[in-house]
């Protein structure tokens, strides 16, 4: 039995070598996506953000703003323009992403210590950019309205010490957890790399079914007297095999290359990792059982691994979703795996806390494959 098990998965993983195209999915895909995104996100966060400054005021205290935003940390002022229109033409062409705008009388105003207000205008068409943007210029205008509000209180004759503190009467510390200096390319280079993975192994075992009941070898498979369950164990286990070979890969370079922080221990990641895998090969497995061909089957599990990663919370939170979708998105492996994974590598919370996510993907398992096992043997009859 052994013998035939391993002339079994020889024979599948001939197979999957010479399909040049699943080859090419397998290999090519998963580390490509890894290298692309660790170049796109090898900045680790936005600096140099284009900034434009029109200063309709021109005196001492609007140059001094000017100059706090010139020497702000992720700013960087391209260009100084003469009117609203000029500032509003630059962000509509892309020239910029900031735009300040001093408005008349702001020197005056600040020195007769009188409430005024200086126009902040951010690109928000590309919500990540804005976002970086918003928070650069908010450091400058809080520093700059702490230091106009105590210069207020010193010009009524207040002790300068006693100005400062009643000014900030707030000490506001703020610690990032987990995450602190908020690094995008910690948080999705790896988590993308992992998605396209799921896509291509869904791809692979969608075929895992329909690629022996659909065509004449089938019939010889069965003259030949192997056991159904022993056949499809075999090519089962050398796909998850495989498929765990790409995902130490993109570990590999993730963690061993690239030098992303990983919070728990690397066996607890990829043991998680071969029980998701098992999990959506199971689904691909069940797809492979309903569907009439291999291009059908393909299709099914594309439909469910595509838009899998949107769904599973990591990039927009569950709790944000329409109230009738927060339920639907647990129904998928891939928010349960995508969830415990964004903890096992900020947070490593332990196991008990992780028990239910590890018992989830085996009940998909568990459940996708009985079904597989039905329909196949439903359909043979």
């Amino acid at each position: 039995m052994f013998k035939t098990n391993l002339m079994i998965m020889r024979r599948e993983l001939g197979y999957m070598w010479r399909d040049r195209g699943l080859r090419n999915i397998l290999l090519l895909g998963p580390l490509l996506g890894i290298l692309l995104f660790a170049a796109i996100y090898s900045a680790q966060t936005i600096t140099n953000i284009p900034t434009a400054i029109v200063d309709l005021d021109r005196s001492a205290s609007s140059r001094d703003m000017a100059g706090k935003m010139e020497n702000a940390p992720n700013l960087k002022v391209v260009s100084y323009l003469q009117s609203y229109e000029e500032l509003e033409e630059s962000i509509q062409q892309g020239i910029i992403v900031v735009g300040v705008l001093i408005p008349e009388n702001f020197g005056r105003d600040v020195a007769l210590h009188r409430h005024t207000r200086v126009l902040l205008i951010i690109d928000a068409s590309n919500t990540i950019f804005a976002t970086n943007a918003s928070t650069a210029v908010l450091g400058v205008t809080r520093t700059l309205s702490a230091e106009i509000g105590v210069r207020t209180l010193l010009a009524q004759g207040m002790d300068p010490i006693k100005a400062k503190n009643m000014y900030v009467s707030l000490d506001l510390k703020e610690e990032g957890w987990f995450n602190p200096t908020l690094n995008y390319a910690y948080f999705l280079v790896l988590a993308l790399a992992l998605n396209i993975w799921q896509q291509c192994c869904s791809i692979a075992a969608s075929i895992n079914i329909i690629g022996e009941t659909g065509v004449k070898s089938w019939l010889q498979i069965k003259a030949a007297g192997f056991s159904k369950i022993q056949l499809f164990v075999s090519k089962s286990i050398i796909h998850i095999t495989v498929f765990m070979v790409m995902a130490l890969l993109i570990y590999f370079i993730a963690f061993g290359i690239f030098k992303i922080p990983l919070a728990c221990k690397l066996s607890t990641l990829l043991l998680f990792t071969l029980v998701f895998t098992v999990a959506l090969h199971s689904i691909g497995t069940l797809m492979s059982s309903i569907a009439g061909n291999a291009v059908d089957s393909t299709r099914f599990s594309m439909m469910v691994a595509l838009p899998s990663f949107v769904l599973s919370g990591y990039t927009w939170p569950i709790e944000a979703m329409p109230g009738f979708l927060q339920p639907v998105v647990w129904v998928i492996p891939q928010t349960w795996f995508f969830q415990g994974f964004n903890y096992l590598s900020f947070k490593n919370p332990g196991w008990q806390f992780m028990a239910s996510y590890f018992w989830a993907l085996i009940a998909f398992a568990l459940i996708c494959y009985s079904l597989a096992t039905v329909i196949t043997a439903w359909k043979e009859r």
